[in-house]
């Protein structure tokens, strides 16, 4: 591989080494071995042969020169001459049979060839005769195995000549003798010629980043993780590039890392590895970089390996199409696989092929792409599916796709010269390839509008979502707060209906405290009317004294028991004041009637509860008049000196129980006022409870009703809307029909005046005619001369005043024309815009009628103007009016 400004060979043969100016220098190599044998003797030819460093006095080393090629080895001699000076002995003559004279005239006659090609001609002197002698003809024979191998070596030398020749004056052929550097291009570079060859196709040495390499190297790219993991997966099976940070995986990662600092828009792209690879076996990195920079911006690889890949898209559609239309039965195949045109030729184009063909076939790609362009791509791709069209028929879509990796590979290497003249043979068309590139971008700005349109679909979609979720939000809220309320309620009944136990409890317990208030008033009167008796004997006061602190004991429990009962009763009625404020706070829109039903129920209520309270007052101060009467007569006692000691003790002890008794009724009685004013209070309490309910009753009826209300109107709108699309289709329905009616009148109203001036033009014609004729008869029955003059004068003034009559009925028809159109478009502007659409045709109609009567008036006034005309010139014409004949 060449290396630096020179280029060597190393295949052992003749090395044509390029200089810095392209100048080609031969070297001499070794001579092979049967080029060493030109001196040794040749089957039954009469040469003489000497040892091995006898032939010309030096040792046959050297390779013959092309001057000598098919002219006598230097130690051969003919029969009957001298021994040669060098000291050559000759061998024994033998006799020539006639087979081999027939093959050593073939072989003069292949040599006469030889002599006559242009390209051996030079290199051959005519001084020697090969006819002097049968022996020269022998001697001849003996170097015949050498010309083929001769004339390859010839034309080797003239290829690499020739691309030296190129080379040296590139700028002048590329100048003048363009189309034989692209076929020379064609035929394919040579191997050692490709580094400064390919680099003076794309114009490299002028590529202005070329002197900036060494600072991006230097510099820090975004990339070098992708690159560096990439690197392996780049021909992992060239040694070249197999050994981990070699000079190859070295050398392609620098030249990947400058050109993403080069063109960051670009950046790094996997299919861009295989191409520097490629270069990089030819040639060093900085003319790579600059051969990569260059390919870039002038070969389109640049938009194709721009992250939208918008150019690589254009080539699978162009691609498509040309397979489309040259191979369609592989098109078809595709199609009836499935198998779209990218899965199998996206790398041809992201790569030049330098990842899908072997070394030898992608450098010759390469050669015809840096010379032709993109366009070789396209021919190439074709011609590899025509190459492989009967293999790739008959197989589905995975085997394709493992095909076109293993297989097709293995196949174009077998006749790559084949592939390369069936490529340059494809029809291309490059008016046709700009046509599929306008129709490309018709169709992706076509789809981008329509991704638009379906992004704006999906932002309105994606709102209404948002709102029907918004709404459904809302409805489960509501859900959910109707079922709470409807829990609430249930709790609030199940606690009314506890309170409602236990004010049955407390009314029970009241009707049994009132019972023995009853039983208590019963033993006071019986008490009394004890006191009043005389006192019996001891032991029916031991017996009352026994039952009263029974029933002291008894109405302290229940005092106790009230007391509980009471603070109990607070307690719920503090939970129920607060429970009636929090639904306080939250008053419904009620209306007045239910309210006033309320408060009057309410005021009745609560009239009832003090009547009751009054009663039970009126009660307790019956008992505190009993009480300090009973005090009073406590204070007065009457005067008996004759009661014993015993009597009085258990008197005061009596008395003692009496006021003890009386005051556990007086606080019975208060306990008893408590236990009304709360039962007031209870039953305020479940008014203004009932009050709520049926507030929170009324809030849910209204909102059901407005829920209703809402539906209803919005089926309304629906329907509305529904209806007022229809009268709009309507609408523009009717709007369409009045326009082709429209249209339809006028055409018809110019058809009727070209009808008219088509009539018009024949009767004027029809005139002329019957003038002429009459004319014609008034001169065959003339006889006098100056009367035949008249009457010619007469002719020609009838001919000119038609003709002013045909111009006049012209500037007439235009002026109809004219008036016509503006009365139209009077009409139209004078339409009422309110008015109904149906009213439209009948005025064009009437329009039409009022032109056409128009026009008949017009032409009868032609028609009277041309006969006036006619009859006063011509007096025979007038009176054959006045007769009827005319």
């Amino acid at each position: 591989r060449a290396r630096g400004s020179t280029m060597g060979l190393s295949d052992g043969g003749r090395e044509p080494s390029l200089s810095l100016d392209g100048s080609c220098i031969l070297e001499e190599r070794p001579m092979s071995e049967p080029e060493s044998q030109a001196c040794s003797p040749q089957g039954g030819d009469t040469q003489h042969t000497a040892p091995a460093g006898d032939c010309d006095g030096s040792t046959a080393t050297s390779e013959p020169s092309a001057s000598t090629v098919g002219a006598t080895p230097p130690c051969v001699t003919t029969a009957g001459a001298a021994p040669p000076a060098n000291g050559c002995v000759p061998a024994a003559t033998t006799p020539v049979s006639k087979a081999d004279m027939e093959l050593l005239a073939r072989l003069e006659e292949q040599n006469r060839l030889l002599e006559s090609d242009s390209k051996s001609l030079n290199s051959l002197t005519s001084t020697h005769s090969r006819k002097s002698s049968d022996t020269s003809q022998v001697s001849v024979a003996s170097g015949a195995s050498q010309q083929s191998s001769a004339a390859m070596d010839d034309e080797a030398e003239d290829t690499w000549v020739l691309w030296g020749r190129m080379v040296n004056e590139w700028d002048t052929y590329t100048k003048k003798k363009n189309a034989f550097v692209k076929e020379q291009v064609r035929k394919g570079v040579p191997p050692h010629f490709r580094a400064i060859v390919w680099q003076l196709l794309c114009n490299a040495p002028s590529c202005p980043g070329r002197e900036q390499y060494g600072e991006y190297l230097k510099g820090a790219s975004p990339c070098e993780k992708v690159i560096r993991r990439d690197i392996a997966r780049t021909y992992p099976e060239h040694e070249f590039f197999r050994e981990k940070d070699g000079p190859g995986q070295e050398g392609l990662f620098n030249v990947m890392k400058a050109y993403s600092l080069h063109d960051r828009e670009v950046g790094y792209c996997q299919g861009s590895a295989f191409i520097v690879g490629l270069l990089l076996l030819q040639m060093p990195e900085e003319e790579t970089f600059a051969v990569l920079v260059r390919m870039m911006q002038d070969y389109r690889l640049r938009e194709i390996y721009k992250p939208s890949m918008a150019e690589l898209g254009l080539c699978m559609y162009q691609l498509e199409c040309l397979v489309q239309e040259l191979v369609p039965e592989i098109h078809m195949h595709f199609q009836a696989q499935s198998f779209h045109t990218s899965m199998y030729a996206s790398s041809w184009f992201l790569t030049l092929f330098t990842s899908c063909l072997p070394h030898t076939l992608a450098c010759r790609v390469m050669d015809l792409f840096l010379s032709e362009g993109m366009e070789m791509i396209f021919r190439i791709a074709i011609a590899i599916l025509q190459f492989c069209k009967e293999d790739i028929l008959q197989l589905d879509m995975e085997g394709m796709l493992r095909y076109f990796q293993k297989e097709m590979p293995s196949k174009c290497e077998t006749d790559p010269d084949y592939l390369i003249n069936l490529a340059l043979q494809v029809k291309y068309n490059s008016k046709k390839i700009k046509k599929l590139e306008k129709e490309y971008t018709a169709l992706k700005v076509k789809e981008h509008e329509d991704m638009v349109e379906l992004r704006r679909l999906r932002t309105e979609n994606r709102l209404l979502r948002q709102r029907i979720e918004h709404l459904e939000q809302e409805s489960s809220s509501l859900a959910d707060r109707l079922i709470q309320g409807q829990v609430v309620r249930a709790q609030e009944a199940e606690d009314n209906y506890v309170i409602k136990r236990e004010l049955a409890a407390l009314r029970q317990q009241e009707l049994s405290v009132q019972q023995e208030l009853e039983r208590a008033r019963l033993h006071i009167t019986e008490l009394h009317q004890a006191q009043t008796q005389p006192p019996s004997l001891d032991s029916q006061t031991e017996d009352l004294l026994k039952s009263l602190q029974d029933e002291l004991v008894a109405v302290k429990l229940r005092e106790a028991e009230g007391h509980e009962t009471t603070r109990g009763l607070r307690q719920r009625i503090q939970e129920l004041e607060e429970e009636n404020k929090r639904h306080r706070e939250v008053t419904p829109n009620n209306s007045v009637a239910t309210l006033q039903e309320e408060l009057i129920a309410v005021k009745l209520r609560e009239a009832e509860a003090n009547l009751s309270m009054k009663e039970l007052r009126q009660k307790v101060a019956d008992l505190m008049a009993a009480w300090e009467k009973h005090l009073a007569d406590k204070e007065n006692p009457p005067e008996n000196q004759s009661t014993p000691s015993r009597w009085s003790g258990n008197k005061a002890q009596l008395s003692s129980l009496q006021e003890e008794l009386m005051t556990a009724r007086l606080r019975e009685a208060d306990a008893t006022a408590e236990l009304k004013e709360l039962r007031q209070r209870v039953m305020e309490l479940e008014t203004q409870n009932q009050v709520s309910l049926n507030q929170i009753r009324r809030q849910a009826e209204e909102i059901k009703k407005y829920d209703e209300m809402s539906d209803s109107v919005s089926g309304k709108e629906r329907e509305l809307h529904a209806l007022m699309q229809e009268e709009a289709r309507k609408l523009s329905n009717l709007e369409s029909q009045m326009k082709e009616e429209r249209m339809n009148a006028r055409i018809r109203e110019v058809e009727h005046s070209q009808v008219i001036a088509e009539l018009k033009q024949k009767i004027s014609s029809l005139e002329v005619k019957n003038q002429e004729l009459l004319t014609a008869g008034q001169l065959r029955g003339s006889t006098e001369s100056e009367e035949v003059k008249e009457l010619q004068d007469k002719l020609s003034d009838l001919k000119a005043e038609v003709m002013r009559l045909q111009i006049m009925n012209k500037r007439l028809g235009s002026a109809l024309a004219v008036a016509r159109l503006r009365s139209q478009d009077s009409h139209s502007s004078g339409s009422s815009p309110s008015g109904p659409p149906s009213g439209s045709p009948p005025a064009t109609l009437a329009l039409g009628r009022t032109t056409s009567l128009a026009d008949d008036r017009i032409a009868e006034q032609l028609m009277q103007l041309g006969l006036e005309l006619s009859v006063s010139q011509h007096p025979t014409s007038k009176a054959r009016l006045a007769n009827g004949d005319l």
